[in-house]
């Protein structure tokens, strides 16, 4: 692996763990893992061995049990692991305890994000909303992460300045926090600014499950240069540029993918930057339809939407990546009738369910992409028909 400054970087070797539980079951759990091995891939680790567990709950002290603890630790020493990583969210006293007993560095699946977020950001409204979702994680979990207090067992000699140390970092986390929510709160009315000067333009705004292609369609529609790549959250920062498709103009946004688990802080944090999907006229949801759980993440994204009360909007789906379904589903030796059958059933099944509003494309190979900008056409100018006619005689 290779850094910035083109350094050759050792990548972390890790394992994944997880647990099987009322809420979640096995399959889940191993979709789950499979995902967070991918953002394990993305921050630098590679992932060599999953564990999972079945618990009617987890351990309140190491979150799998005692036995499942000791076969993670066996294989850590045994193959020189350097990092364990748990799919759930860890407590403070959870991870001290682990890490203990492990004698590696233990993170969970949010700060794990975190941790991408962070080496993504790039523009000063994402460094600060990144900074602070870490210090909101940290937060909670000062008193069981605090190694000053690991010599405080009760009794002489335990009752030194730990307490006093811990209310002092906990005091200077609370403080970082309410400059920075300042300083955020600056940057966002200087957002609100800009988006207010751009106009009576039509607003469309690009959405999905992150690594489904919405930066390449992006690239594709607009015929302008935005960071695409085969990474989770390649995109932190919102993208807005104006578009004229034959006469009619409108502004198209690409936004940040959401995904399963996402951190609550980080989502609170990054309320600003997704003013852009409550604030936009249409949404194009981009689908990954080459994915095994694309109907999963479908509703990841849809219930995201509902949290940004934008579920509402007018939504175009655009279900991507048509030439790998086609790639993982149909085998040589398949008749074309069955394929186009196949195939047939499949946008039979969406545009019911979309009400029509759906698109197939594969950006990739550049498939069905005239379709695409007719219909997004055809939905600016409905829009604009009715909130601008006096327009009308300039755009069409």
């Amino acid at each position: 692996m290779i850094d910035k400054q083109n350094k050759i970087v050792q990548e972390e070797k890790a394992v994944l763990i997880g647990l099987v539980h009322k809420d979640q079951n096995e399959a889940q759990v191993k979709e789950y893992l499979a995902e967070l091995a991918f953002l394990a891939e993305t921050a630098g680790a590679v992932a060599v061995k999953t564990f999972y567990q079945k618990l009617a709950r987890p351990d309140s002290k190491t979150f799998v049990g005692k036995g499942k603890l000791e076969e993670i630790k066996d294989y850590i020493w045994e193959k020189e692991i350097q990092l364990a990583i748990f799919d759930d969210e860890l407590t403070g006293s959870q991870i001290s305890n682990i890490q203990k007993e492990l004698g590696v560095k233990t993170i969970d699946r949010s700060d794990l994000i975190l941790d991408i977020f962070a080496s993504r950001a790039r523009t000063a409204q994402a460094k600060v909303q990144v900074e602070l979702a870490q210090y909101q994680y940290i937060l909670p979990r000062l008193r069981g992460m605090w190694s000053h207090l690991e010599r405080q067992g009760g009794g002489i000699g335990s009752r030194g300045p730990g307490e006093t140390e811990i209310e002092t970092d906990r005091r200077i986390v609370k403080d970082k926090i309410s400059l920075l929510r300042k300083r955020l709160s600056e940057i966002d009315k200087q957002a609100f600014t800009q988006r207010k000067d751009r106009g009576e333009f039509i607003r469309v705004a690009l959405v999905g499950y992150t690594n489904v292609g919405k930066s390449t369609i992006m690239n594709l529609i607009s015929k302008s240069e935005v960071f695409a790549e085969n990474k989770l959250f390649a995109t932190l920062d919102t993208t807005t540029r104006k578009v004229v498709f034959e006469t009619t103009p409108f502004l198209l946004s690409d936004t940040v993918g959401f995904i399963r688990k996402l951190p609550h802080h980080l989502v609170e944090s990054f309320k600003s930057t997704l003013d852009e999907v409550r604030e936009a006229d249409i949404l194009l949801h981009v689908v990954d339809i080459s994915h095994p759980q694309y109907e999963d993440q479908i509703g990841v994204v849809n219930k995201t939407l509902q949290d940004l009360k934008a579920f509402e909007k007018p939504i175009l789906t655009i279900f991507n990546k048509m030439d790998l379904y086609e790639q993982n589903t149909f085998d040589e030796w398949l008749q074309e009738d069955v394929k186009e059958e196949i195939l047939r059933d499949l946008k039979e099944k969406w545009e019911n369910l979309t009400q029509g509003n759906c698109v197939f494309i594969s950006a990739l190979e550049r498939r069905n992409i005239d379709a695409l900008r007719d219909t997004i056409l055809d939905k600016v100018r409905d829009l604009y028909r009715i909130r601008y006619p006096y327009k009308s005689e300039f755009f069409f």
